[in-house]
C-alpha cells in the first residue's frame, strides 16, 4: 500500500508496481489521479487513521511517502507540522502494527537532515543536525521506526532522497526547483532564486529513486537507513542553465536574499545504497531534465 500515491514520487511509484506486485493500492487526500485509473484506490486524510486502517488488512510492505509541509512551511508552524507529520505518522505506524505489516518503508529528506555539514559528499553515519522544523520532524520519524522495531519487531527502511525531480512533480506547493524554474521557462516568466545562485543541491530523477524504494522492499542488508542521490552535486546556476538549454529559453533572474534554511553544499554519500541495495543512479542531469520536458509536452 502506498500512502501519498497522487503525489510526485507516489504515482510514479504505482506506475512502477502495478505490473510488478500482487496487490497494489494507494492512499491519497484527493481522487487517483487519471495516470492511476484502475489501481485500487483509498481516499482520505492521513491524519486520520480510520480513513484507511481497514486498508491495511493484508498488506505486506506500506510505502510511507506523505508529507504535510514543506522545509520553509514547517518553521512557521512547528506545531501544525509535528501534529500533521509527527503524530500522524505515529497514528499509522500503530495501525501497521495492528494489521501485521511486515516491513515500513519511510522516504525522508536527504536534502536538509544533516544540517549544514562538514563533511561532503555526508554517509548516514554523519550525525544529523537539521536546521528546519521539516527535517527535525522527519528525525522523529526515522526515529519512531527504530523504535517500533524494537519493541514490536516492526521492519523497516528509511531512504533520505536528495532534491527528487521528474514527471509528475509540481511546484504549486512551493518545493522543488526545477518544475519551479521549468514552468517559469516555459511561462516566458523570470525565476526567483534565493542568494546568488551558488548554492549546491543533489538532484535524483524520479526513476532512479522508485528503483531504490523497490531494492529497499525487499533488502535484507545489516543497515535500514539509506542516502538516495544522484551522485554528484549542481549549482542552482548549473540547474538555470541546464533548464534553459532543454527549453531552448533563456531564463531571466530575480535574485532575492539567501535563506537561513538553505546550507550551502548538500551531496550525499550514496556508496551503502550501491554495496547493499545494488543500486546506483541511471539518470544524469541533463537526460532528466529532456525526460521531464517530453513528459511535460505530452500533458499539453
Amino acid at each position: 500500500m502506498v500512502f501519498g500515491a497522487g503525489g510526485f514520487i507516489g504515482a510514479n511509484l504505482c506506475l512502477a508496481l502495478r505490473d510488478r506486485v500482487k496487490e497494489l493500492t494507494g492512499f491519497g487526500r484527493a481522487e487517483a489521479p487519471v495516470a492511476l485509473r484502475g489501481v485500487p484506490w483509498v481516499r482520505g486524510d492521513f491524519t486520520d487513521p480510520d480513513t484507511y486502517d481497514s486498508a491495511l488488512s493484508g498488506c505486506d510492505i506500506a510505502v510511507h511517502l506523505v508529507g504535510a509541509s514543506t522545509p520553509a512551511s514547517a518553521n512557521t508552524d512547528m506545531v501544525g507540522d509535528v501534529i500533521n507529520n509527527v503524530v500522524a505518522s505515529l497514528h499509522f505506524l500503530d495501525a501497521c502494527r495492528r494489521h501485521g505489516v511486515k516491513r515500513v518503508i519511510f522516504v525522508s529528506s536527504g536534502g536538509t537532515i544533516y544540517g549544514v555539514p562538514d563533511v561532503i559528499p555526508t554517509p548516514e553515519t554523519y550525525p544529523p543536525e537539521p536546521i528546519t522544523a521539516y527535517a527535525v520532524s522527519k528525525l522523529a520519524i526515522e526515529r519512531y521506526l527504530s523504535l517500533h522495531r524494537h519493541l514490536y519487531g516492526l521492519e523497516y527502511r528509511v531512504l533520505r532522497v536528495a532534491n527528487p525531480y521528474g514527471p509528475f512533480q509540481s511546484a504549486a506547493r512551493g518545493q522543488g526547483v526545477v518544475a519551479a524554474f521549468m514552468d517559469k521557462a516555459l511561462a516566458n516568466l523570470p525565476i526567483e532564486v534565493w542568494g546568488d545562485g551558488s548554492v549546491v543541491r543533489d538532484y535524483v530523477y524520479v526513476t532512479d529513486v522508485v528503483d531504490a524504494i523497490v531494492a529497499a522492499m525487499t533488502h535484507d542488508g545489516p543497515s535500514r537507513v539509506f542516502n538516495i542521490g544522484g551522485g554528484r552535486g549542481h549549482s542552482l546556476d548549473e540547474v538555470i542553465n541546464a533548464i534553459a538549454g532543454a527549453t531552448g529559453r533563456p531564463l531571466e533572474r530575480r535574485e532575492k536574499p539567501g535563506r537561513i534554511i538553505d546550507a550551502p553544499r548538500s551531496i550525499l554519500d550514496i556508496s551503502r545504497a550501491q554495496a547493499e541495495l545494488g543500486w546506483t543512479p541511471r539518470t544524469g542531469l541533463k537526460e532528466g531534465l529532456a525526460k521531464t520536458l517530453a513528459w511535460r509536452s505530452d500533458q499539453t
